[in-house]
């Protein structure tokens, strides 16, 4: 028989929660199973809006007086803290009983209670802030993401551990492919920083992955790697120039598409291929920043997702669990 997993859901973070937050385990339960929710929440609100289609015996309701607001700030939400629903499904964690933890909530809040609350992996300095991101072949995982606008060659060396551990947990079947993000891709390129991390990862021994060197921005989507280490003022500019490109380029074609007969006839005949680069692009099938380098792994949801958004950071939750993370990390420390 196979383990129960539990995860821990704030209900109430986010637009359009808890109402996006229950359809999205909801979607979540019509692909999986052997998963328990404990959700948290304002129990009035949310048992008026339960699905009905939704199992009674797959979660459990864990009321709270008060929640973390979009317009909270890190502080007043360390202030306002332990009877909120986000700080409650973080506790769940601490406590053992929830394996996993995702909010759609305030992100800086989130973080900073899930410090409170969680120890830090021994020997890792910093956590990161963690995605995925389509590439070529598949997806990549890309670190940090803003959790540290600042970072030495000792963060970028524990990134590139646990962002391979993560890829792994995710995709066990694949090989890490580990590379720093550069300005160039010769050994003499980039800051101080950026020339010492690729002095460690270079002389690091062990084959928990592979270390490729240098990767320039407009590569990233290549495939020729697929664990991007960054500091997170960069990798978050980088993020949101790929999102932004990305919502872009759909509009662009979209307008020219239906901005006269021949473009809706065009758009018909190629349907099909026009549905698979929407597919590829659509940013509910990547959902879920992993707050990584804690004893407990933490799931941050968009805001601003929809429910089956929502549903797939719920699938990140199941995998990274099913794919073991914190071991992964802590056996490959060792390693190191």
């Amino acid at each position: 028989m196979n383990k129960i997993l539990n995860i821990a859901v704030d209900a109430m973070g986010g637009e359009g929660s808890p109402k996006k937050a229950l359809d999205g385990i909801l979607h979540h339960t019509n692909t999986t199973k052997n998963i328990n929710y404990n959700i948290f929440g304002d129990q009035g609100q949310i048992e008026k809006i339960l699905p009905k289609k939704l199992d009674n015996n797959s979660y459990n309701l864990i009321h709270t007086n008060d929640q973390i607001l979009d317009t909270d700030s890190p502080l007043s939400a360390a202030k306002k803290g332990k009877d909120t629903s986000m700080w409650k499904a973080i506790e769940s964690v601490k406590e053992k009983k929830s394996d996993i933890v995702i909010s759609a909530g305030n992100t800086g809040a989130l973080f900073v209670l899930a410090k409170l609350n969680l120890k830090m992996i021994e020997n890792i300095d910093k956590p990161a802030l963690s995605a995925l991101w389509p590439n070529k072949n598949g997806m990549n995982v890309v670190l940090d993401l803003g959790a540290n606008i600042e970072c030495n060659e000792k963060n970028l060396l524990d990134f590139s551990i646990m962002g391979s551990s993560l890829f792994k947990a995710l995709f066990p079947d694949e090989v890490a492919k580990v590379a720093l993000l550069n300005i160039g891709s010769e050994e003499l390129k980039g800051n101080e920083v950026i020339k010492n991390a690729f002095k460690l990862l270079k002389d690091r021994k062990n084959s928990d992955f592979l270390f490729k060197g240098y990767v320039e921005g407009n590569h990233i989507m290549s495939g020729d790697v697929n664990v991007i280490i960054t500091d997170g003022f960069t990798g978050n500019i980088a993020l949101k120039t790929a999102e932004g490109t990305a919502n872009f380029i759909m509009k662009e074609v979209k307008d020219s598409m239906t901005s006269n007969l021949f473009g809706k006839i065009l758009t018909f005949l190629n349907i099909k291929n026009l549905k698979k680069v929407k597919e590829k692009l659509d940013p509910r099938l990547y959902n879920g920043a992993i707050l990584i380098g804690l004893d407990s792994p933490v799931v941050k949801s968009h805001g601003s997702t929809d429910s089956l958004g929502f549903s797939y950071s719920l699938k990140v939750c199941e995998r990274i669990i099913n794919g073991n993370l914190i071991d992964k990390i802590k056996k490959n420390l060792i390693l190191s």
